[in-house]
């Protein structure tokens, strides 16, 4: 039998690659134990769905390289980022995450309003010096809600207030905004594809919009929320009047603060989902109908999955070659077994017993492993 091993990350516990490491352990575990060959039965495929880690897994999957690059962080002080070129060396990938995510910024210290997405522009243009002809964004785990202000800024869009005077570019900028000037725009952009590579469909603002649904988890108030939703309402104004693009109407618009419809109505940028992108940059296509049993996971499986995240998606491209889908999850929350009817055959906790989030974090890899064991072992029994 052959096995394909392809999580997410068990995000603020480990990377996809660490995951599937584990998962590795405890597979080839089970084939020894069971009397068989390990060697050549086990193909480990880090997946990514835009979020953290999809830099790594697209440069793991394609061959390519991370690049380490300086870059202003989320309040201002300089973060060291990175960047990946696939391996075809015409692709670059960026994380927002990377220069401007949530977990650079301490918890107490949050504040959607003063945050900023510049640190990602300045990772676009230094990949502009590379010669790329595609670049891909990874638009998960932003710690901003700018509405994309923050990263046109650094190639060359200014933000005008009403007395013509620029603005930063933060959050709290977004109801100054009564215009903007396009004409420094770095001329590298006109021949490039963009492709943000997204897991949601929140529109720009509203209800289900960026800062009502996501602003919270970034430190806002219910005041604040307001006052970037309203924000976002008047930046999309000004996006409809100059650049004739109406974000609203625009899926996924509202992912990463409002990155999603900002980098759209300005510079072109289509949407697809992000574990599609990493998918066929991995060329799932040629592994699953050589494998027998697929073995995913993330760190929290819920009703949320079933709508695209990683896991799922993989079981839906699984389920065209009729391969079985296993998930190990660190944890399940409602609505998990909506999975089951996305194409994944049976999703586990790795959690041996009842424990605190510290020692499940902490014996994270152990519990994978052990976990992946058992069930290759109830697999192998059966075949």
């Amino acid at each position: 039998m052959k096995i394909l091993i392809a999580p997410d990350s068990y995000k603020g516990c480990l990377s996809a690659a660490g995951v599937a490491q584990a998962m590795a352990f405890g597979c080839r575990a089970a084939l020894e134990a069971m009397g068989r060959n390990p060697e050549g039965r086990l193909v480990a495929i880090p997946l990514a769905d835009g979020g953290e880690g999809t830099v790594e897994a697209l440069v793991t999957a394609t061959g390519g390289s991370i690049i380490s690059h300086t870059a202003t962080g989320p309040c201002g002080s300089p973060v060291q980022g990175f960047y990946g070129i696939l391996g075809d060396g015409e692709t670059a990938v960026v994380e927002v995450a990377a220069a401007s995510g949530l977990t650079l910024i301490p918890a107490e210290q949050r504040n959607p309003m003063l945050t900023t997405s510049l640190g990602t522009g300045e990772l676009i243009r230094a990949v502009l010096d590379k010669g790329i002809s595609k670049l891909l964004i990874g638009l998960g785990g932003s710690a901003t809600n700018d509405g994309g202000m923050g990263i046109l800024s650094a190639l060359g869009v200014k933000f005008l207030d009403g007395q013509g005077q620029p603005l930063q570019g933060r959050g709290t900028d977004l109801l100054q905004v009564t215009a903007l000037d396009t004409r420094g725009l770095d001329p590298r952009l006109d021949d490039l594809e963009i492709i943000l590579a997204c897991d949601v469909t929140n529109p720009f603002h509203g209800p289900q919009g960026a800062a009502f649904v996501y602003a919270p988890q970034k430190g806002a108030d219910s005041k604040t929320v307001r006052l970037l939703d309203e924000g976002l309402a008047n930046l999309a104004g000004v996006f409809r009047r100059q650049m004739g693009v109406d974000v609203q109407a625009i899926p996924g618009a509202g992912a990463a603060g409002g990155i999603g419809g900002g980098l759209t109505a300005v510079l072109g940028a289509k949407f697809r989902p992000g574990i599609e992108v990493v998918m066929e940059a991995a060329r799932l296509t040629e592994t699953l109908p050589q494998v027998d049993l697929v073995l995913t996971g993330e760190g929290r499986t819920d009703r949320q999955t079933a709508y695209g995240k990683a896991p799922v998606g993989l079981a839906r491209l699984a389920a065209a070659y009729g391969k079985p889908v296993v998930c190990l999850s660190g944890s399940l929350g409602e609505g998990y077994p909506e999975v089951l009817n996305q194409g994944i055959s049976a999703v586990f906790s790795i959690l041996p017993r009842p424990m605190s989030l510290e020692e499940a974090q902490s014996g994270a890899a152990r519990y994978i492993q052990e976990t992946a064991e058992m069930i290759v072992r109830l697999y192998l029994s059966k075949v």
